[in-house]
Order: C-alpha cells, then structure tokens, then sequence
C-alpha cells in the first residue's frame, strides 16, 4: 500500500521536472565546458606568446651586446626585429586595458609572433577576466616585464648613439654591458613568474572544471536513476494494474456467462409455469380450483418481479458512482417494510425496531438495496412453526462505524451453506428466491467500503451485522 501511494504521488511534471534538470545540466554542463576549453586555450596562448616574448627578449640582448662590442650594424638590425616581439605585445597590453582599436591590438598580438588562430580568444579573456586574480597577477608581471623592455630600448639607443658618434669607449661598454646584464635577469623573473602564475591558473581551472563535471554528472546521472526509478515503479504498477483488471475481467466474463445463463433459466421458469396453469386453468370448471391456479399465478409472477427488481439492483450497484449524502436509515426501513407487505407471513411477524444511528452520510441507493434484500430474507426465510415470528432491526453508532444489525427466529442456515450464502445465484430454497439478494447486497457494501457478518442457527434463526465506516 505505501508503495502504491508513493507511485500515485509521482506525477507526470515530477518527471517533467527530472528531464527539466537533465536538460540544464546538460546544456550548463556544455556551456561550462565550451567556455572553460575557451579560457584554458587562451591561457595556452598566453603561455606559448611569453615564450616568444622571452626568446625575442634575449635574442636582442644578445644581438646588442654583439653590437655593442663590434659595431656590426646588421646586429643592430637583428636587435630591432627581435626587440618587436616584445614591443608588440606591450603595445597591445596597453590598447587591451584601455580597450583601444582591435586592429592595433592584433597587429602587437602578430608583432609578438602570435598565432593568428589564437588572437580572438586571447583579447576575450583579457577584456572579460582581467580581475580574476592569477590573470591579474600575470599582467602585472607583464607591465613590469614591458617596463624593463622600454628601459632595454633606451639602452639600445644611447649604445647606437655613442657608435654612430664613436665616442664609445671600454668603460662605456663595461656599464652599459652590466646594464643589460640587470635588466636581461630582471627579465628573466618577470617572464618566469608570468608562465608560472598562468601555469597555476590553468591547473586551477582544470581542477575546477574536473569537480564542475563530477558535480553536473551526478546530478544528471541521479536525474536519469531517479527518472527510471519512476518509469519502472509505474510499468511494473501498470503491469499489477493490468494483471489486476485481467483478473477482474476473467472473473467479470465467467460471472456474465452464470448470470446469463440462470438468468436466462430463472426469466424462463415462471412463464413456462405460467403458460401451464393457464392452460389447466382453461380446462378447469371448479371455480375453487380456477382460484388456486391463479393464486399460483400471481406467486410465480412475484417471484418474477422479485428476480427482475434484483437485476435491477445489481446493475445499478455496478455502473453507478458512489454518491455521499445524508440518508435517514428510519425512512429506508419504513419503506422497505411498506413495501415487503405483501410477502407471504409479513403481516404475521413482529417487527422490533431500534434505531439509535438515523442520520448517516453514505451512498442512498445501495443502503437502500442493503436493507431492502435484508428485511426481505428475513421475511422469506420465516419458520411458520413457531408461535411467534419476530425480526429485529438495530441501528447504532460504534467508534467511526455504522452498525445495522438484522436478526429474525427464522429456519436459520445449515452448517454447509453458510460460506456459500453470497454467492451468485446460491439458493437454500428455489422457491423463496433467486439467489441474488445477498449477493447484490455484499457488493453493494463493498462499494460502501464496509463488511458483513452473518451469525446463524439452523432452526434457531440468523443475524446479519453490516458494518459502514463513518465519513
């Protein structure tokens, strides 16, 4: 039961909502994914310009101090080129915190030997996660690197100055040699600490990433088991379900083949005594006779009508809704006494009534078929021997449940027969009825969700104890 109440509260937007979160996690997770591979790429990029900003470095320091000691003008021109690679992504550095003209910047980027694939996402991860701590701590390593670049170039100009004017002398080259020395080392630090602060990012990242994707994978793997969970429990409570109804189908189809078949029997029976005692009627002169044959008629035509009122009952027990409202138990007995009036010993029997519950909130129809066919095998089932023919009726409230309690001093019921009495059709004596009522009348308390229980005597009588839970 609890198992059926937890499946009955997995609704369908429960699953809608799993599949909501599988989606988002997904597209987070591609969107996290896409943009990480982006950033790492960038930092890639970043890592391998400062290599080339540090070969270009000291391949011009060294170019420069060739021609600080020779003079050789094509260094100085190797000095210039190289001294670009470095200049150039100064220049683009400084466009990027500013957010100069694209083009300029990618010119600088090229300058630094940049790749060209490589650009767009290096000025995007400049401009968006220049705050970001260790990005902010390599641009300033770079600023610093940049500095000490500008400081090399003045250098290089007062060397290429005093080379021209040949007023250089050995003193000249031993500073500016210790110059260059300085910076190139200073240099050095700077350069290191760019690619190692990046490296550090980057590793940074990547763990992030790695825990970011554990993190939306269980999510979506939790999503899924859980979305299967639910799919599972409702095919297999499906399945029950279907089991279930075939069952009750089966059942319902071997219940419909009797029905038809002692329906057919029962509908048949009286017409066919009827046809007879019209045409011994017909024959008959004794007008005394002529009385008791159609006394006998008007029985089987009761009985008829009784069987036909109980198809009624039983259909209408099975198509339709249960309908709660306040049903006066008084007036049911009171019509139902009215109405079993003409039942053979009902004016001899002495009805003791009790009625202690009256107003209840239950189903007005089938409490109604409930104390009809009740009062009616009480009457039917009468012992003619005893001087005294009684039938109790008894209503009363117990804790949450509607107690109705018939009981009568009829013939009682056999040993053997009391566990077949509600059955289909099952008839103690054909001729006082049709095996129907007590049947329709458990069903009809199974619509009401209630019980009944039956104490009983042969010869002494029978008492039958309906149980109705409260609302």
């Amino acid at each position: 039961m609890p198992n059926n109440k937890i499946i009955e509260n997995l609704k369908l937007p429960n699953v809608y909502i799993l599949l909501l979160i599988v989606f988002l996690s997904c597209t987070l997770l591609i969107f996290i994914n896409f943009f990480t591979i982006k950033i790492l790429s960038a930092n890639r990029a970043y890592v391998n310009g400062e290599s080339h900003y540090s070969k270009g470095q000291k391949d011009a320091v060294r170019h420069l101090i060739t021609y600080l000691y020779t003079g050789d003008k094509e260094q100085w021109k190797l000095y210039e080129e190289e001294l670009k690679v470095p200049q150039g992504d100064g220049i683009a550095r400084i466009l990027l915190l500013v957010n100069g003209d694209i083009k300029i910047i990618k010119k600088g980027l090229r300058d630094g030997r940049n790749h060209e694939k490589d650009l767009d996402d290096m000025i995007w991860l400049f401009r968006n996660f220049r705050s970001v701590s260790f990005l902010a701590k390599a641009i300033k390593e770079w600023e610093q690197a940049d500095q000490l670049i500008n400081q090399l170039a003045e250098i290089g100009k007062e060397i290429d100055k005093k080379i021209k004017s040949s007023s250089l002398k050995p003193e000249d080259q031993k500073a500016f040699l210790s110059l260059i020395s300085i910076i190139s080392d200073r240099l050095t630090i700077n350069e290191r600490n760019f690619s190692n602060t990046l490296g550090e990012g980057t590793r940074t990242i990547k763990d992030r990433l790695i825990f970011t994707n554990i993190f939306f994978i269980l999510i979506i793997i939790s999503s899924v088991c859980i979305y299967y969970s639910i799919m599972v429990k409702r095919i297999i409570a499906s399945k029950r379900e279907i089991e279930v109804k075939n069952e009750n189908l089966t059942l319902a189809n071997k219940e419909l083949d009797r029905f038809v078949y002692s329906a057919s029997h029962d509908l048949r029976s009286p017409i066919t005594s009827l046809k007879g005692l019209i045409e011994i009627t017909q024959m008959e002169d004794d007008l005394e006779q002529i009385r008791e044959y159609l006394n006998l008629m008007s029985q089987s035509l009761i009985k008829q009508d009784q069987f036909i009122n109980d198809i009624i009952d039983y259909s209408k027990n099975k198509r339709k809704d249960v309908v709660f409202e306040t049903v006066s138990l008084v007036s049911l007995f009171e019509g139902a006494i009215i109405q079993h009036t003409h039942i053979k010993n009902a004016d001899r029997i002495m009805l003791d009534i009790d009625i202690m519950a009256d107003k209840v909130q239950s189903d007005s129809l089938r409490l109604k078929i409930i104390v009809n066919n009740l009062l009616s095998n009480a009457i039917k089932y009468a012992d003619e021997s005893k001087d005294v023919m009684r039938i109790s009726i008894k209503t009363y409230l117990e804790g949450n449940f509607y107690k109705i309690e018939v009981t009568d001093n009829g013939i009682g019921i056999k040993p053997e027969s009391k566990g077949h009495i509600f059955e289909m059709f099952y008839v103690v004596d054909s001729n006082k009825g049709s095996g129907l009522g007590l049947y329709i009348v458990q069903e009809a308390i199974k619509s009401l969700n209630g019980t009944i229980e039956l104490e009983s005597e042969f010869t002494i009588g029978s008492k039958f104890t309906v149980t109705i839970p409260k609302l």
